[in-house]
């Protein structure tokens, strides 16, 4: 069941379904050219967006912003510094 969300995490978008339709976009923009790398690629630009967006809703509190996350305080603070996102 790793679709679903956790029971005390509502699932309120379609996240995955925006992935989905711009990985698409993508190929076809490619128009038959090769791609390398995509996974890192898609998981940069979404972590970035990501962990700004979470950082802002919790006020700056990287405790908060970790819990919501489900990471540890380390590894998003490693985040934040890999995409320029610390204060």
């Amino acid at each position: 069941m790793a679709d679903k969300p956790p029971q005390d995490c509502p699932n309120v978008g379609p996240i995955r379904a925006c992935v989905q339709d711009t990985v698409d976009n993508y190929f076809a923009q490619l128009d038959g050219h090769s791609c390398c790398d995509l996974y890192r690629m898609v998981i940069e630009q979404a972590e970035a967006p990501l962990f700004e967006v979470v950082m802002r809703e919790c006020s700056g509190n990287q405790t908060r912003a970790a819990a919501a996350l489900g990471i540890n305080r380390g590894t998003l603070r490693k985040k934040l510094r890999q995409y320029g996102l610390e204060d």
